[in-house]
């Protein structure tokens, strides 16, 4: 564990716990801590998560433009929830894309879990785009993928990484309460 790493999980349940807030500050907090995690994953060459996370920088500022200037009148988005053929498709390509990474991965780069990552990395990114569109399927999405990143970060050492995905779980959690019971999504 570094320095940079315990910074990292401080901003990262920051930036959940004001997810599930709905407050905006959620994602420049996130940006930074995702930012940090492009290192980190780096260093430890979990590169499809590398990657993911400089995606997420790019979600984290479209996250921030739909909480705060989407809508009617510019006053951002409320929770909704997705139909079954839209999950269906979200998912699918959720799966195409991670197989497409784990193959580049596991021929191209020294990657450790090449397939793994991949998925986590394919699934993380339907769930984050879902969660910035404060659609309430995020959150049961989100508690399968951090669990199965716990097991992935001890397995790399990523102790404290482990610590904050687990804790990351129960704050999904309580954001899959809240969010459905958002009286936006009853309307």
């Amino acid at each position: 564990m570094s320095g940079l790493e315990l910074f990292a999980a401080v901003l990262g349940v920051i930036a959940v716990w004001l997810t599930v807030k709905q407050n905006p500050w959620c994602w420049p907090i996130g940006l930074v801590m995702v930012l940090l995690y492009t290192w980190i994953f780096f260093e430890v060459k979990l590169y499809s998560d590398m990657l993911l996370q400089v995606i997420y920088a790019a979600l984290q500022v479209y996250g921030w433009w739909q909480w705060t200037r989407a809508g009617e009148v510019r006053q951002g988005r409320e929770v909704t929830s997705l139909s079954t053929p839209s999950i269906l498709l979200s998912l699918g390509v959720g799966a195409m894309g991670s197989l497409m990474l784990g193959a580049a991965m596991a021929h191209w780069t020294d990657a450790a879990q090449p397939w793994l990552d991949a998925a986590l990395t394919g699934f993380s990114l339907v769930a984050q785009m879902w969660m910035a569109q404060k659609r309430v399927q995020c959150w049961p999405l989100w508690i399968v993928v951090d669990v199965i990143f716990v097991g992935l970060f001890l397995y790399k050492g990523l102790y404290l990484t482990a610590a904050l995905y687990a804790l990351f779980t129960v704050i999904a959690v309580q954001g899959w309460r809240a969010w459905h019971a958002d009286p936006a999504l009853r309307t």
